[in-house]
């Protein structure tokens, strides 16, 4: 059944195939529904005029301004050596500021003849400098007469949309392939009930789609932005409700500890006593184990909270009942890490088979892609007969190979570093559905784990275990003031001097240049602007040992070094045998050293908010502070110092991620961010519209449990289809 032809009619029907060529390849329109959903970013009023003092560089931008003078030059150049060459240089105002608009060659008379002083009109183009003056070089530009029925009729009202565009399409053309296909709007189907629209006073889909492109006052815009906020909100939250109720009629084997097995064995033998949310947050999840459908649980805890502990508690519970459990990491060093803490915990508990082992004992495997043959054969074996009832692992074990004897439970650790078809593929070795629970250490804002993780409960750890230090946070300014880092290095000497050790974290590792892949790659305008490669490990380590730390003992750890010696290199750092440890971020989870106190984060502008915490996380974990500091060449003004700076003043995790959030804007919630797609989210801001969310995941909720196929609301169905692509789909179906 064809619910909504108008609007899907493909847009080289009615545009013309090559304005419809390009809307699809640079801005992945393809239907008349994709244009009208495609938002003005934002509007220009006709009496008012932009301000040229804050054009961004670099951007493509679209200016309304007025000419103030424009002057044709004469030169010679190897193309016009008789001095014939012409330039048009066009100053416009718009009273914050001016800009010179410049044009070359036979480009010059069009732009001679109509840019008069006193003209009005919009101006397209990438802002670049020269001479230190900003300027636009050959704009495209649209005159506004505000005469003659064509310019009426394409900015009727007082209000000019200026839609994103790109270098091939000016704003102003997309406006009129808009007023094109506008008169369309009048068959959208609307996904609201009508009982919801009606009881939130929120206008009919038809009257949103006119108002947002073609608004008469502010009004308009905001009663528009309003309504198709909850459209999108409202879709996604039905997308993701529809899956909980999915996975709510899936089969899985309940698995309940048994009153005096391995779980107890744990408890007692633990030397500290669980912190109250550790405890809160395991009777959730063994409340979840218990029951007949899979659990999906999200468990966010800040850097420290002690999420491992909460996991192998579950494990270990599953177990108990009688399954296996399988932690999927994201990288060896952490498999590594994670197993050796985790045998370390469990004593003769890990001994299953051995002698030694106690009365309750399981195996504990370890599994990764570069262990020798004949331990990965042991490995598979143990887990094929169920001997093993632990196995912590990297991708390898999700490998067609591995064979479990009765999985029960799989922890996700890191989330964000695993695609989608990973984890359903180790959730496929089970012979019903396992158990889920993904563990992140990056606080999510709950209106984000609302959206990015709304098919998982969420399960919150805020407290740090008794015992865990504060740590004091600085920014080292080292190009304004050079003094600052030298006294960062006395520092790290003044904590190895008091028999504790240190980190320094690098972007890089500093042997890319062997590599073809990364020779070839496009600097950031950033990197271009700084004309310095980000420092890495291998350079800084060796002029750390000549220079400032000499005499102390100081190693590498970077992501390309075999596996046994990233392991070996890590074993001395966690026995004290090593001073300082320079490393790349592979040390950014899991790693734990209570003896580490202090970190020097070089280039630290380099990274991101959420990744800086992270690495912050890996001191301050024993009963000594810890000290962070966040070495940065980059100027005061800069955003980037405004980012570390916000670093330092908190150790909240939440408050964190919104900060980093809010910089990075949401991409999209549904997983399209890695495929650089367009995000599904045009008005609707995770951060600002927390209210909408949480409102329309009650409302989604509600609608699905009455009408778990939407038969009754073929509008939103097809709004649904039309979010849930076959990628999105797949996505949701693997969440």
């Amino acid at each position: 059944m064809d619910l909504v032809p108008a609007l899907q009619e493909p847009l080289k029907k009615v545009l013309g195939p090559a304005t419809a060529k390009v809307m699809a390849e640079h801005l992945g329109l393809h239907t008349v529904g994709d244009l009208l959903h495609h938002y003005p970013r934002r509007y220009e009023e006709r009496g008012q005029l932009t301000h040229l003092a804050d054009l961004p560089m670099d951007e493509h931008v679209t200016v309304v301004a007025q000419v103030a003078d424009a002057r044709l030059h004469t030169f010679a150049s190897a193309k016009a050596p008789r001095g014939k060459g012409q330039r048009l240089e066009v100053t416009i105002t718009d009273g914050s500021g001016r800009l010179q608009l410049v044009f070359f060659g036979n480009g010059v008379h069009k732009p001679h003849k109509e840019l008069l002083p006193g003209t009005r009109a919009m101006f397209a183009g990438k802002v670049s400098v020269f001479n230190r003056r900003l300027q636009l070089a050959h704009p495209a530009y649209e005159l506004l007469r505000g005469d003659g029925e064509e310019a009426i009729e394409t900015w009727a009202g007082a209000l000019i949309p200026i839609y994103p565009a790109t270098a091939k399409l000016e704003s102003w053309k997309i406006g009129k392939a808009v007023q094109t296909v506008l008169p369309s709007a009048q068959e959208a189907l609307d996904p609201l009930p009508d009982s919801l629209r009606a009881g939130r006073g929120l206008l009919p889909l038809p009257e949103a789609l006119l108002k947002i492109h073609r608004p008469h006052t502010k009004a308009d815009i905001a009663d528009a932005h309003a309504r198709l906020k909850w459209d999108e909100a409202f879709v996604l939250q039905v997308a993701l409700a529809r899956r909980r109720h999915a996975d709510t009629l899936l089969p899985a084997v309940p698995r309940v500890p048994a009153a005096d097995g391995l779980l107890t064995a744990f408890d007692d033998r633990l030397p500290f006593t669980l912190t109250e949310g550790q405890r809160k947050v395991s009777e959730e999840i063994f409340a979840d184990l218990a029951a007949t459908h899979p659990m999906h649980r999200l468990l966010q805890g800040e850097v420290g909270s002690g999420k491992t502990m909460v996991a192998l508690r579950a494990m270990l519970a599953v177990v108990d009942a009688g399954g296996q459990a399988a932690m999927l990491a994201p990288t060896e060093v952490l498999a590594q890490q994670h197993h050796r803490s985790i045998t370390e915990m469990m004593g003769e508990l890990a001994q299953g088979g051995m002698l030694g082992g106690a009365e309750h004992a399981t195996k504990v495997v370890l599994l990764t892609g570069s262990m020798g043959t004949a331990a990965r054969r042991q490995a598979l074996l143990d887990l094929a007969t169920g001997e093993a009832g632990i196995v912590i692992g990297t991708h390898a074990l999700i490998e067609d190979k591995v064979q479990f004897h009765d999985l029960g439970l799989v922890v996700v650790d890191e989330q964000h570093r695993f695609g989608v078809e990973q984890r359903d593929a180790l959730r496929g070795k089970g012979r019903q559905p396992p158990h889920l629970l993904v563990m992140t250490a990056t606080p999510i804002p709950r209106t984000v784990a609302m959206t990015v993780f709304g098919d998982l409960e969420t399960s919150v750890l805020d407290q740090l275990p008794a015992g865990r230090s504060p740590i004091a946070t600085h920014v080292v300014p080292a190009a304004d003031k050079p003094h600052f880092l030298a006294r960062a290095w006395e520092r790290v000497r003044e904590e190895v001097g008091s028999g504790h050790q240190a980190y320094v974290v690098c972007p890089r590792i500093g042997d890319e240049d062997d590599d073809p892949k990364k020779a070839g790659k496009k600097k950031s305008p950033e990197d271009e602007a700084e004309k310095r490669p980000p420092l890495a490990v291998l350079d800084v380590a060796a002029q750390l040992g000549r220079g400032p730390l000499k005499g102390l003992k100081v190693e590498v750890l970077h992501g390309r070094m075999h596996p046994d010696d990233k392991d070996a290199v890590m074993r001395r750092f966690a026995a004290g045998e090593t001073d300082v440890l320079v490393a790349t971020t592979v040390i950014e989870v899991g790693v734990n050293v209570p003896n580490a106190t202090a970190m020097v984060i070089m280039d630290a502008d380099r990274f991101g908010v959420s990744q800086l915490h992270q690495l912050r996380g890996r001191v301050g974990r024993g009963s000594a502070p810890g000290l962070c500091l966040l070495v940065t060449e980059m100027p005061e003004a800069s955003a980037a110092r405004q980012r570390l700076a916000a670093v330092a003043s908190t150790l909240d995790g939440f408050e964190l991620s919104r900060i980093d959030l809010e910089q990075r804007r949401e991409g999209d919630v549904l997983g399209q961010a890695q495929s650089g797609a367009r995000s599904s989210l045009r008005v609707l801001a995770v951060i600002e519209d927390e209210e909408v969310i949480a409102e329309a995941r009650e409302e989604a909720a509600a609608v699905v449990a009455a009408d778990p196929e939407l038969q009754h609301l073929p509008g939103l169905r097809t709004a649904l289809d039309a979010l849930l692509d076959e990628e999105r789909e797949q996505y949701l179906e693997k969440g």
